[in-house]
């Protein structure tokens, strides 16, 4: 985004980084609050979101329908969440530990899969263009805004509502909060945590397939970058709470889009040393969130209680 802004380019790309590169972290994030919050935990979650982006890719391309691959990858998502839920139900199986090995598995199938999609070019999602208003192409480009993103923050809003003021919500936050006192009013604790956790996986399918479909709009086994595991961060840094995962996930959106920003007015010197911003904040934020003081504070009971 380069330009006759000057300096304004910087938070001009900013902008747009906190609405591309965040949309993912929103979906992360907050399928994974939901997990979290009925006292599971998944940290396969980045075998999820490339699975997600490469079977999105693969249907669109297939198929011609971007929306398509889109509906794909939740159900994938759905599946690797639900069987994630399922072993985690077994007797002596560790979430932790599950997680990873789903983490692994997904990720290795994904890049075995998709070995032939990495050339083609699929058909891209559309996106809604906030910038008509201004004749200054950058303003255009840093206001293309994917219908996902906004798909994202509605969730993000809803799912808070639901935890608070539906029934569905409160079986949920008690199966997180205390097995026992779930058992004792004849919530099947295990059946919320199944699907939770595979709404949870459809979450983070939806956010691989904005990755492949939308930005950066490719299939590549690079894809993303560790935002699985980021994304599970934010969820601490937010304190369970959905719309706290949305705010967390546009500032790491804005971090992800400082180098490019910079870069954009002419500044090229340490540009790999912004292109880690991200990472860089995700250490800041988990150091200054799990002090012994406040690690759980905010987190549901029985996630301290993990097998």
């Amino acid at each position: 985004m380069e330009s006759g802004l000057g300096l304004w380019g910087v938070p001009l790309a900013m902008l747009a980084g906190a609405i591309r590169v965040s949309t993912p972290f929103i979906f992360v994030s907050v399928g994974e609050c939901l997990t979290e919050r009925s006292g599971r935990i998944n940290l396969g979650l980045e075998g999820t979101l490339i699975m997600g982006a490469m079977s999105a890719y693969a249907i669109a391309l297939l198929s011609g329908s971007p929306w398509l691959g889109v509906l794909v990858a939740a159900a994938v998502g759905v599946a690797l969440g639900a069987l994630h839920a399922g072993i985690c139900q077994l007797p002596r199986v560790n979430d932790v530990a599950t997680g990873i090995g789903l983490m692994l598995f997904g990720t290795g199938l994904a890049f075995f899969l998709g070995k032939p999609y990495i050339q083609p070019k699929a058909p891209n999602l559309g996106a809604i263009d906030f910038g008509w208003w201004s004749s200054v192409p950058q303003v255009h480009q840093a206001l293309q805004v994917n219908y996902l993103f906004i798909v994202g923050i509605v969730s993000a809003f809803a799912l808070a509502w639901a935890l608070k003021n539906t029934r569905w919500g409160l079986i949920v936050r008690l199966a997180g909060e205390s097995v026992d006192a779930a058992l004792a009013i004849g919530v099947p604790v295990g059946r919320v945590r199944l699907i939770a956790t595979a709404i949870g996986g459809a979450f983070a399918g939806v956010g691989g397939a904005f990755l492949s479909l939308y930005y950066p709009g490719s299939w590549n086994e690079g894809l993303s970058s560790g935002q699985g595991l980021m994304a599970v961060a934010l969820v601490i840094f937010a304190r369970w709470e959905p719309v706290r995962c949305l705010w967390a996930s546009l500032l790491f959106g804005a971090a992800g889009a400082i180098s490019p920003a910079l870069q954009s007015v002419g500044i090229t010197q340490g540009y790999y040393l912004f292109s880690a911003a991200p990472y860089v904040l995700t250490l800041a934020l988990m150091i200054a969130t799990c002090s012994p003081e406040r690690a759980l504070r905010g987190a549901p009971g029985e996630l301290g209680a993990v097998r």
